[in-house]
């Protein structure tokens, strides 16, 4: 076997488990779940059928994944966060089949606790604050924090503040990587 599954974790079968991926205590992935190599699924979570998840993801502890979630290659979900799968749930009324879906970008940080309202993509690099609420999609390398949450800023891939200067340049103070800000978009130069 070229992954490792915890002895108190179910996997129903089948599924589809890359290598070098790591699931911890407690967990449990449904039938058709899609993890990719180098993962590490904390202890807790629940991931199930039809959600995708790339290479290199780590999903900390107590997080729940429903169907229509895809997260790209490098993400990180912070420990507790919720996705929610429908807008508006009730009790009494069966709306299985209504999830709306969830796109999480390459590379992209959700924080602990933060709240992602279902239909809203996250765009890659993104970084979304501790405990934050969001309530609509958010563009590649956005800083967001607060409820609802709001753009306060810009994040490099190294996940530092970046500090555009006049020209709309900025430059990652650990990666010295380049980028550029043209009519509230970013991208790498």
């Amino acid at each position: 076997m070229s992954f490792f599954i915890h002895e108190t974790a179910t996997v129903d079968q089948p599924v589809t488990i890359g290598a070098g991926t790591k699931i911890w205590h407690y967990t449990h992935i449904m039938p058709e779940a899609v993890i990719g190599q180098n993962a590490n699924i904390g202890q807790n979570v629940f991931i199930a059928s039809g959600v995708v998840l790339g290479s290199n993801v780590k999903v900390q502890n107590n997080v729940s994944l429903y169907a229509g979630i895809t997260c790209a290659d490098d993400v990180f979900l912070g420990p507790s966060m919720v996705f929610t799968n429908i807008k508006n749930p009730r009790s009494v009324i069966n709306r299985r089949g209504e999830y709306d879906k969830t796109h999480v970008g390459k590379g992209a940080t959700i924080g602990a606790n933060a709240t992602i309202v279902c239909g809203n993509d996250i765009g890659e690099y993104a970084f979304i604050g501790a405990g934050t609420v969001i309530t609509k999609s958010v563009e590649p390398y956005a800083l967001v924090v607060g409820n609802p949450g709001k753009q306060i800023g810009w994040m490099s891939q190294y996940g530092h503040r970046l500090a555009f200067d006049e020209n709309g340049k900025a430059t990652c103070p650990e990666s010295q990587q380049k980028y550029v800000l043209v009519e509230g978009q970013v991208s790498v130069v």
